[in-house]
């Protein structure tokens, strides 16, 4: 099935799911100290709300994640401010030209960091939104138990560049575009959201600018520009579980 966005051509048929999936496994990828998510049958009494138990005939599981350390998930500024912004209010087109890159992140004192330079010299054109792949790129990120690991992640000055070059939705395959450890500065999502004070909210932040983290890019798919389609589960919240989905450019 063709479709066409922006007037560009894409197949509709040969969606690129670069998102990992939730699950209750120790599969599930994990950031930020906590634990796997809980995905279990709700209760009455004896009533069990899962078919081959049965004594029901649905499945109905309750849920219980947390959107930044369980997997590929969107935010907006209302992760760092004091003032409540929703992800649900903030994102509100979900097709988007989009550009994939792939970096291998410098080795700074302790720190694998990736740089301005490095986004500079891959980053040349206008797009809306930005892919990074970073190096090395193994399929473990698929569960790979991020805490206390000193991840990779993007220098101030890199987040700068991409604000400063109107990309208005990032995604990485990071646990956070900040350092781990870092006494709360945030100094990357500060930088790219365009947020002075996080609380007295300055009037030129990005509101509509969002920050995708957690994704999974296997290593097939190419360098280069794609249609991205971002979506997000309506929460009100700060960030959602999300799905970002890729679609090549036909010629």
């Amino acid at each position: 099935m063709i479709g066409k966005i922006n007037n560009f051509e894409i197949d509709l048929s040969k969606p690129i799911d670069i998102s990992i999936p939730l699950t209750n496994t120790d599969e599930n990828p994990i950031a930020w100290y906590i634990e796997k998510p809980v995905i279990e049958p709700v209760v009455f009494g004896d009533w069990i709300g899962k078919v081959s138990e049965g004594k029901s005939s649905t499945n109905f599981n309750n849920i219980f994640f947390n959107p930044h350390g369980h997997g590929t998930h969107t935010e907006c500024l209302g992760h760092i401010t004091n003032d409540f912004y929703s992800i649900n209010q903030s994102l509100k087109q979900f097709f988007f030209m989009a550009k994939l890159i792939t970096v291998e992140p410098e080795k700074i004192g302790d720190d694998f960091v990736i740089t301005k330079e490095q986004i500079s010299a891959l980053v040349n054109d206008k797009t809306e939104a930005l892919i990074i792949r970073t190096l090395p790129n193994q399929k473990d990120k698929k569960s790979r138990k991020y805490s206390n690991t000193n991840p990779p992640y993007l220098s101030e000055e890199a987040a700068i560049f991409i604000r400063e070059s109107e990309i208005q939705h990032l995604l990485i395959d990071l646990p956070s575009v900040d350092k781990e450890h870092d006494e709360g500065k945030l100094l990357a999502h500060k930088a790219f959201w365009n947020v002075k004070d996080t609380h007295n909210l300055n009037q030129d932040a990005r509101l509509n600018a969002t920050i995708t983290e957690m994704i999974y890019v296997p290593d097939e798919i190419e360098d280069g520009n794609y249609i991205l389609n971002l979506q997000i589960a309506s929460f009100e919240n700060d960030a959602s579980p999300s799905k970002p989905i890729l679609y090549k450019i036909l010629d």
